[in-house]
């Protein structure tokens, strides 16, 4: 089910969606554990403190306020039994008492008030419902007695000294570090576990890529959940059935090639009897043509499956085509940005590719402009000429097998209509692409994508 939202909502989801949730699996199943779990933390908190912590703290709070009031009061009956007073309140409350008349207070209530709210924040509200007519305030020390409550009355000044732990119960550290932990725990467990089960599908989807770029990983064995290992299984039977396709097509297209080859040896031993005339050119001619296309068909369908990956270096493979055309008559210019320029593929079939491009350059084109580009992510090669180039709506048309333009391409120079198609079929194999575009020169760009 989905629900519709204003086309204005729906853009700004979208946008918080591209910019702020992870996009990786491992950091968006982390979110969706680390989200509920944060929010469980909080809200036990919070009901913790609104409930157990406020309850002790405001009943210990009021007690010893109790107690100060007492002890304040006996004091004030009885000043000449100061003595016994601090014994008893020491004794029974815990509290050590100080008093302090008008004229010597002055000197005593020099201390600044260092408290935390967290702690002290019930017992001063209690100190001002039962002394609204003095001035209170509280300090935090160390030691047994850390806690020090000064009472400002009219007749004199009250010190009380008692320990922090009469005001507030310890427990809620204790309970808040045992969340945090288990918590922690409950993370790493969770972090490690689901590494585990991201790593085995980032393996399979590498090991895809390979395949995908004609590079057979053997080694790799599915592991992980039952869903990752299925998963796994199937693309391993797939490879095979892949494989297995590929080896029947090229062991059939043997047998075509040698079935037909044959008869057309014996048209030519036979029309090599005949007298020389322009019909027997022109038969020669046809034969030609039918060996040149029954090559280039085995060339395009066989597409090198033979050849094993290695690594390659794009920038002497290009070199060493375009040496080959040194000798022609159309000006050539190669650049290149020196950065990584080795990629793993199969060399002889990347060769056959370029070679393919970079001839049809120049036999439409009397300019040709070869430059290799690299990054850490991938290897581009552009191919420009100045030739009369192939229309828009026909560039998608000339990677088909046999298709040929005519009146753009010269049909009497032009091949059997394989060229771009073999080169297309090598580039995808290796996981890259292969676009049309217009040349700066005037004519045709190639522009080769191969990912590293």
């Amino acid at each position: 089910m989905h629900l519709k939202f204003p086309e204005k909502v729906e853009n700004g989801l979208r946008y918080l969606k591209l910019k702020m949730l992870p996009k990786t699996l491992f950091f968006r199943t982390m979110l969706l554990i680390f989200i509920p779990l944060i929010v469980v933390q909080v809200v036990s908190i919070v009901a913790f403190f609104d409930g157990s912590w406020g309850r002790v703290g405001k009943r210990l709070s009021s007690n010893l306020t109790s107690d100060m009031a007492f002890v304040m009061q006996l004091v004030e009956k009885s000043p000449d039994k100061l003595p016994e007073i601090q014994e008893l309140t020491r004794s029974i409350f815990d509290i050590q008492l100080k008093y302090y008349d008008n004229d010597e207070k002055h000197n005593v209530l020099n201390k600044t008030s260092r408290n935390s709210k967290l702690v002290t924040g019930f017992l001063e509200d209690s100190l001002r419902r039962e002394f609204p007519d003095a001035i209170s305030s509280i300090y935090m020390g160390k030691g047994d007695y850390d806690l020090v409550v000064f009472v400002d009355t009219a007749k004199g000044l009250f010190e009380f000294s008692t320990s922090a732990k009469n005001i507030f119960s310890t427990s809620i550290f204790g309970f808040v570090a045992w969340m945090i932990g288990t918590s922690l725990l409950l993370f790493v467990v969770a972090a490690l576990f689901l590494r585990i089960q991201v790593r085995s599908i980032a393996q399979l989807a590498q090991v895809a890529e390979d395949f995908g770029k004609g590079i057979d990983n053997k080694d790799f064995k599915p592991y992980g959940s039952v869903e990752v290992r299925r998963a796994g299984f199937a693309f391993m039977k797939m490879k095979e059935r892949i494989q297995r396709q590929i080896s029947e097509r090229t062991q059939m297209l043997a047998g075509v090639s040698h079935d037909l080859r044959t008869p057309l040896t014996r048209m030519k031993l036979q029309t090599s009897m005949l007298k020389d005339s322009q019909d027997k050119q022109d038969f020669l001619q046809d034969i030609d043509e039918m060996e040149k296309m029954l090559d280039g068909y085995l060339s395009f369908v066989s597409g090198e499956g033979g050849e094993k990956s290695t690594f390659v270096d794009m920038n002497e493979l290009i070199l060493s085509i375009i040496n080959k055309f040194r000798n022609t008559k159309a000006l050539i210019r190669y650049s290149t940005n020196d950065q990584v320029s080795a990629i793993q593929g199969r060399e002889q079939a990347l060769k056959r590719a370029l070679t393919n491009i970079i001839s049809n350059a120049f036999d439409y084109g009397k300019t040709v402009s070869v430059s290799l580009e690299s990054n850490n992510r991938k290897l581009e090669v552009v191919v420009d000429d100045d030739g009369p180039g192939i229309p828009e709506d026909k560039r998608e048309e000339v990677f088909k097998a046999f298709y040929r333009l005519e009146g753009s391409r010269n049909k009497e120079t032009g091949g059997v209509g394989l060229g771009l198609s073999i080169a297309k079929d090598i580039i995808t194999s290796h996981g890259g692409t292969i676009e049309l575009l217009d040349s700066p020169l005037g004519g045709l760009r190639v522009l080769i994508s191969i990912p590293l």
